[in-house]
């Protein structure tokens, strides 16, 4: 810049007044001109200060020079560029942006203000940040995402049947040599993880125990017409004791009263898991460890590998007038009742209805239970419940598509909220079944708190 000044000085002797003062017009026109461009709106500060330093050099342009002092006209143009370089304003309020200038990028005041070719051109074409804003999901996006996030570890989906089956094997062979008299069927493995239902973890799996009953000898007794009054348990009475005395039966140890009672089979079986199985030597033999569960009223097995960890529940049943029935008696006094069990059913008629219109009930379904899973409060729900609600709902919504799946996850919460209401869960095989029966109104109550809340914000079930 010095250099500049300095070229103009000499240009001056030459020229006369005149052309110094066309040719400063024309230096504080390019000035002005890459002020404007260079800080955009706060050009009129620079303005300003141009127009104050352009009348002070005309002012020392014009005034009588010293003659003896050849220097005195550059240092005077000096002394006017120096001036221009550090005469400084107090900073003005800025002006009230109007919309349009939000989007303006900010450019640096700090640029020199001499035009640069190279220097214009890199300010003109600098790259601008564009702020994208986050685009909110739907209800819809969320669920679907939510859902590829409950898949289960496939280590745990190959390891887990593997280990239980053997478990299985180990466990039939140990009973038909120990309990030959028994006619135990052949054992099988049930659950959600067997059926493509299971979310998060494969933790658990039961183990069913088919006890095979002659149907001459025994009959059903529906637990509306015990003291219990209650639909879902049934009792298995012993009959024609006249014709057939009690010992025909290999079942017959098990009778109180005249009925099979679950509680006695149960304990027989819990002493031979805990006190006649070798389960270290199978658990050396499988690659893991296994250890019955001695303080639990159900028959359990916890399985311990190097890469999952498995709770086996074992469930003595018995299928007869095409009821299934478990050998598990309610808390209480009453040790002969069984409760029917409407699992298999649940399922079937699930796939059934998603096979018939390319529906998404079993996606559905593993949403809810995955909310019921990570959620204590609602935990109780997860299961038969919510696929009740799905099946009493599929004969009113017709639309199950995968498209539809928001509006179908937003009438189950609306359901489940109206059935807690009530206190009341009709079963979707026998409605004179309430599937709520063993929940305490306390749980009831904190139930429908937290799913009342979620009917305006179903997300924050997903969080």
């Amino acid at each position: 810049m010095a250099a500049f000044w300095h070229q103009r000085g000499r240009r001056q002797e030459n020229g006369g007044l005149g052309s110094v003062i066309d040719g400063l017009g024309s230096v504080f026109d390019v000035l002005l001109a890459n002020a404007r461009l260079v800080l955009g709106v706060s050009g009129a500060a620079v303005l300003a200060i141009a127009t104050l330093a352009v009348k002070r050099l005309i002012d020392r342009a014009t005034s009588p020079r010293d003659e003896g002092d050849p220097k005195a006209e550059q240092k005077s143009l000096e002394e006017s560029w120096q001036d221009l370089a550090l005469i400084k304003t107090p900073p003005k309020p800025p002006k009230k942006q109007r919309r349009e200038d939000l989007s303006e990028p900010l450019l640096s005041p700090a640029r020199p203000l001499v035009p640069d070719p190279r220097g214009c051109s890199a300010l003109l074409e600098a790259p601008q940040v564009k702020s994208s804003p986050g685009r909110c999901l739907t209800l819809q996006e969320k669920l679907l995402s939510h859902s590829s996030q409950l898949a289960v570890p496939e280590i745990q989906v190959s390891l887990v049947p593997q280990l239980a089956r053997s478990i299985c094997t180990h466990l039939q062979n140990f009973l038909r040599s120990k309990c030959p008299e028994l006619p135990f069927g052949r054992f099988f493995l049930s659950g959600a993880l067997l059926d493509g239902l299971e979310v998060l973890a494969a933790d658990h799996i039961h183990l069913m125990l088919p006890v095979v009953l002659d149907a001459g000898l025994w009959s059903l007794i529906s637990g509306e017409d015990t003291v219990v009054r209650n639909p879902q348990h049934w009792m298995i009475k012993r009959i024609d004791l006249g014709y057939f005395p009690r010992g025909c039966s290999p079942w017959d140890r098990f009778i109180v009263g005249r009925y099979l009672s679950s509680s006695v089979l149960n304990e027989t079986l819990h002493k031979l898991l805990v006190a006649s199985i070798n389960w270290p030597a199978i658990g050396g033999l499988l690659g893991c460890a296994i250890h019955p569960v001695v303080a639990s009223r159900d028959l359990k097995l916890e399985v311990k590998h190097d890469q999952v960890e498995l709770s086996i529940t074992l469930f003595p049943v018995v299928e007869m007038e095409d009821k299934v029935l478990l050998a598990v008696p309610p808390e209480g006094l009453v040790e002969n009742l069984w409760l029917e069990s409407f699992y298999r059913a649940e399922v079937s008629r699930v796939k059934e209805l998603d096979a018939g219109d390319s529906g998404a009930r079993q996606l559905c379904l593993r949403i809810l239970n995955g909310i019921c899973r990570s959620q204590p409060s609602l935990h109780k729900l997860g299961g038969s419940p919510v696929t009740h609600v799905i099946l009493h709902l599929s004969d009113t919504a017709s639309d199950w598509a995968e498209e539809s799946l928001a509006d179908r996850f937003q009438q189950v919460l609306e359901e489940l909220v109206a059935y807690l209401e009530k206190g009341v869960l009709p079963s979707y095989f026998n409605p004179k079944i309430n599937l709520f029966s063993g929940l305490l109104e306390e749980e009831i109550d904190e139930m429908g708190f937290v799913l009342y809340r979620a009917m305006s914000e179903p997300e924050v079930l997903l969080k």
